[in-house]
């Protein structure tokens, strides 16, 4: 039996928390044995005790990468624990604790983003990365293009392997019909959905232009933006001031988005400045839906241009307003796309494939197979 503990840092569930939650319902139990340490009363608490896995609280732990009074504390946990491999999320104190204490760690880098000159060039670059090789057996990067933000800040891409996020599949729901109603989606209408936190660089402003683009084209769809988040309040005011209320729809937080995802028919990415694997991407993948969306981080790693849906350039409003008019309007092109969304989906992103992907990286760790 392989001891795994996996670490992370956050007290809300984000991308990663989702990622770890889908891990810990699918190992195969009868290999691994599986634990939890947490931030104290973060959100990923309930959710990793429902699955009957061992989960334990730690004070300096929340929101830090590194914390020195961390180290220590997770020192004498791993200690007490005795784990085979410490998989940290986004938690160098753990690495570092695990490090001083013998156990060979995994890190998974969740995000993708443009390195800093500081990180990238120079002293910086060699100091980091030499830390992020000494601390890690190996590093799990969740998009190609994570990778190359690993290796631009000095890490060797010999210790990196990419594996992509899986998601559980979502169900098709019987009321589809019902659901649109409710979001005052017509009968003739098209429904374009974009599921992201409410941030300069996640590019809403520029989906709203392009919704603009396609009501003045006279389009018949509804635009829906499900999220909160900084600039929640400045999308609210371009809809108002270009008088898109009636077809721009801000929806907030949706804990559930799977009767969204039904009601939706085509899903759009604007990211411009971090994205990695997009989960919400995966999801409508699993139903069939095409998407477009911008060329940036690990979109491309998702959407291959033309296949399960479109690429276009990054703050190109007209470029997504061309794209999503041509899903619109093409019936045929539209059901080849969501068939192979789905079989993409099926091949590459499921949790299994993904849990089984890890699940080898651990294997590989534990047999001494990962030296560099």
């Amino acid at each position: 039996m392989i001891k795994v503990l996996e670490v992370s840092s956050d007290s809300n569930i984000g991308g990663a928390g989702k990622c770890i939650i889908t891990f810990l319902k699918h190992f195969d139990r009868s290999e691994f044995d599986v634990s939890a340490v947490v931030p104290r009363n973060s959100l990923l608490l309930p959710e990793i005790r429902e699955l009957g896995i061992t989960a334990y609280e730690l004070d300096r732990l929340a929101e830090k990468s590194l914390d020195m009074g961390a180290v220590g504390l997770l020192r004498k946990l791993f200690a007490k624990l005795k784990p085979d491999i410490v998989h940290t999320h986004g938690c160098m104190s753990a690495r570092i604790a695990a490090k001083l204490c013998g156990i060979k760690t995994v890190y998974t880098r969740h995000s993708v983003f443009e390195p800093s000159e500081r990180l990238s060039k120079g002293v910086g670059k060699l100091i980091n990365g030499a830390v992020n090789n000494l601390t890690a057996d190996r590093i799990i990067a969740v998009a190609e293009a994570a990778k190359d933000n690993l290796t631009a800040t000095g890490v060797s891409d010999k210790k990196i392997d990419v594996i992509l996020n899986g998601v559980e599949p979502l169900k098709i729901l019987p009321n589809r019909n019902e659901v649109r109603q409710s979001l005052d989606i017509a009968p003739d209408e098209k429904a374009v959905a974009i599921i992201a936190r409410l941030t300069e660089v996640k590019g809403h402003r520029y989906f709203v232009e392009a919704a603009k683009l396609l009501l003045k084209e006279g389009v018949k769809a509804k635009f829906l933006i499900a999220g909160t988040g900084d600039t929640e309040e400045e999308v609210r005011r371009q809809i108002e001031s270009e008088g898109l209320g009636g077809h721009v729809k801000l929806l907030g937080f949706l804990t559930n988005v799977e009767p969204l995802m039904n009601a939706m028919d085509i899903q759009a990415n604007c990211s411009f400045g971090t994205e990695a694997t997009s989960l919400s991407l995966l999801q409508g993948m699993s139903l069939g839906k095409p998407a477009v969306v911008t060329d940036f981080g690990g979109n491309p790693g998702v959407i291959k241009d033309g296949e399960n849906g479109f690429l276009v350039p990054v703050k190109d409003p007209k470029a997504m307003a061309d794209r999503l008019k041509l899903l619109m309007t093409d019936s045929a092109l539209y059901d080849k796309m969501s068939a192979s969304s789905l079989e993409i989906y099926k091949s590459t992103f499921t949790a299994e494939v993904n849990t089984r992907n890890i699940e080898n990286i651990y294997r590989r760790i534990y047999n001494n197979e990962s030296k560099i």
